[in-house]
């Protein structure tokens, strides 16, 4: 009996010069992510020896956990700028955005128009891993008014809907865009996990992928999804992070 090993590809033979990581906690020392000037820099050039240049990345904007401004977030993100630029890194682009609870502050800066999309009107949200809002469908229709689109980063870490894959579809209908997590594809998060991202891939409902990287654990980790049936399987979504978001 013959058996086959996966074939593993470099990170660079996966991600193109144009994509553009749409999710990622890189800037120093606002949340869970990068924790200073220096850790940023080296997560960034290690992604960059992936063959990522391209970045939106989104601090945590979470009650009073990340209570991370719009200026904040802005003047942290010029650091990281003037530090690739004095090094010598003119071939990454890093802009940011953020990741926003759906919360009721959330709900108020809105109101207020004081959010960071991603790109034009998308807005990366995400809710807690125990349950949903009570008033989600409120809250993504408040989005949509305001002319934005939302767009729901890694739907299958949220466990409480796996048993029911209704609750994808209603998101869907509601006018939601999905953000797959590159680590799902692995173990990282769960076998469980690994499976309904399978499954979700396999349904076409995805529309972005990004690495969510907060560390160089998840980095070394990013590694494992480099084999050919996962390349295939992703290179739909990652020409749409390049169309979208260049």
């Amino acid at each position: 009996m013959v058996f086959f090993k996966k074939k593993i590809v470099p990170l660079t033979d996966i991600f193109s010069d144009n994509f553009i990581d749409i999710h990622s906690h890189l800037l120093p020392g606002i949340d869970d992510g990068a924790k200073n000037l220096k850790n940023s820099l080296e997560l960034i050039l290690k992604m960059h020896s992936y063959g990522i240049k391209n970045f939106i990345t989104t601090p945590h904007v979470l009650g009073d956990v990340y209570p991370n401004s719009s200026e904040t977030i802005k003047n942290k993100l010029t650091e990281v700028q003037n530090a690739l630029k004095e090094k010598g890194y003119t071939d990454i682009k890093i802009n940011a955005a953020a990741e926003y609870m759906m919360d009721e502050q959330f709900s108020i800066r809105l109101e207020k128009n004081d959010i960071l999309p991603l790109k034009d009107k998308y807005v990366l949200v995400e809710m807690s891993y125990f349950n949903a809002p009570i008033n989600l469908y409120e809250i993504l229709f408040e989005i949509q008014l305001k002319g934005y689109k939302p767009v729901l980063a890694h739907p299958e870490r949220y466990h409480f809907y796996h048993n029911n894959f209704d609750n994808y579809y209603k998101l869907k209908k509601a006018g939601c865009l999905f953000q797959l997590n590159l680590l799902s594809l692995t173990e990282q998060y769960g076998k469980n996990v690994q499976k309904i991202s399978n499954e979700i891939l396999k349904l076409n409902m995805y529309d972005f992928v990004g690495t969510d990287t907060h560390h160089h654990y998840h980095l070394e980790l990013l590694k494992k999804i480099g084999t050919k049936k996962n390349a295939k399987k992703i290179e739909h979504l990652l020409r749409n992070n390049a169309t979208v978001f260049n």
